[in-house]
């Protein structure tokens, strides 16, 4: 075999031509022909690739302890620089919170009524404003429960006290009842059925009317005739007479009809629905009460109408006692207001609203939610102004307010 040739096939490629003779009687003759690329000048381009680390616990440990490592000896180069770093961090942000606290109490607590202008009549006007929001209400019951258009008679208990059924009827109330009946002390009706709440009473309900006067007592342990008596300022004979009793021995459990007792006055006045809840439930401060107090304009002595119990803006304003909602409207002075007639005399003023819940007419139960505090009107910060009024005067709040 022998190379005869070698020949540039291509600028970029080298190629060996190699032809194959055979001698055959004295001749040469080719065979074949093969070409080999031995050289190629053109350039190639390799793209490198990241070695992926066998992922495993012992290596994440160990990266985990190097991260460590680096830190602790990162603190402890820069310890002091840290601890400067964190300490005026830790100023600034204590600042931050307090002027955010000073902030929100000024924005959420109302200081002391200024109004706007130099009309020194307006406080005035405020004081009178709310009279001639209140309501007329008939009064039919004293603080003691007699009714006001009875004749005070003095009656002998010498007979034994009797009972008659009646069923309520539409309409009809606890005082009606005990006018019909010739009574003259709505307490009787009251303690003689249980009643917990007159305002509650239904048309079809049943109750017992007594023949005279008084109330039911429940013996307690210890006690005796001569205690009763004296508790109740009547005589042996009368309740011995009354409650047909052949002795004086009594037991725990036993009810005894006191003739020409009557209920006091805490819980006369819970049973009429007169012990009123507090229209807020949220936390609040007072800010002004009920009474004298020196006018925060002219600096001399002024009456202020109701009390103020300030707190933030959209704080629930709930109805201290049931009824209806006789106005819901706008004042100059009270900004969002609400009136409740609560009958018997009584209504409330819910004032300086952001918003009003309530609508006139509407009847509401106790703790009904009727507005959110604000600060509309009259008001240098929100806060709700609460009067009250019994049979076209103002009384202190409270007086009726459940403690």
């Amino acid at each position: 075999m022998e190379i005869i040739s070698y020949v540039q096939d291509k600028p970029k490629s080298r190629r060996l031509n190699a032809w194959i003779f055979e001698r055959r009687g004295g001749a040469c003759r080719q065979s074949s022909s093969i070409t080999y690329p031995m050289f190629n000048t053109e350039l190639r381009s390799f793209g490198a690739q990241r070695i992926k680390p066998k992922v495993s616990v012992k290596v994440t440990v160990m990266g985990i302890g190097r991260g460590i490592s680096a830190v602790q000896e990162f603190v402890a180069h820069n310890v002091k620089k840290i601890g400067i770093t964190l300490a005026v961090v830790a100023v600034f942000v204590a600042a931050g919170i307090g002027l955010a606290m000073v902030k929100q109490h000024f924005d959420n607590y109302t200081g002391a009524l200024q109004l706007p202008g130099s009309d020194s009549s307006d406080i005035e006007t405020l004081n009178k404003l709310m009279a001639t929001f209140a309501l007329e209400g008939a009064i039919e019951v004293d603080e003691s429960g007699n009714l006001v258009d009875s004749v005070a008679t003095t009656i002998s208990y010498t007979q034994p006290v009797t009972y008659q059924n009646y069923s309520v009827r539409s309409g009809d109330t606890i005082s009606g009842i005990t006018r019909k009946f010739g009574l003259r002390n709505i307490s009787t009706l009251i303690s003689v059925n249980d009643i917990s709440n007159v305002r509650q009473l239904g048309a079809g309900q049943k109750l017992k009317i007594p023949s005279i006067d008084g109330i039911i007592y429940t013996v307690k342990k210890g006690d005796s005739l001569e205690s009763i008596v004296k508790k109740y300022n009547v005589k042996l004979a009368t309740i011995l007479d009354v409650n047909e009793l052949n002795t004086d021995v009594l037991s725990a459990g036993q009810q005894l009809f006191i003739p020409g007792a009557a209920m006091d006055s805490k819980s006369l006045k819970e049973a009429m629905g007169e012990l009123f809840i507090m229209p807020l439930k949220s936390k609040f401060r007072w800010s002004s009460s009920y009474g004298k107090r020196i006018d925060p304009i002219a600096g001399v002595s002024s009456f202020h109408t109701g009390t103020d119990m300030a707190c933030p803006t959209g704080t629930p304003i709930y109805a201290a006692m049931s009824g209806t909602i006789a106005t819901a409207g706008v004042s100059r002075v009270y900004g969002n207001y609400v009136i409740i007639e609560h009958g018997n005399g009584y209504q409330t003023l819910y004032a300086h609203m952001s918003k009003i819940i309530a609508t006139k007419g509407q009847w509401v139960s106790q703790g009904t939610k009727i507005g959110l505090v604000g600060s509309t009107g009259y008001s240098t910060g929100p806060h709700l102004h609460f009067t009250v009024y019994k049979n076209g005067k103002m009384i202190d709040p409270m007086t009726i307010l459940k403690k």
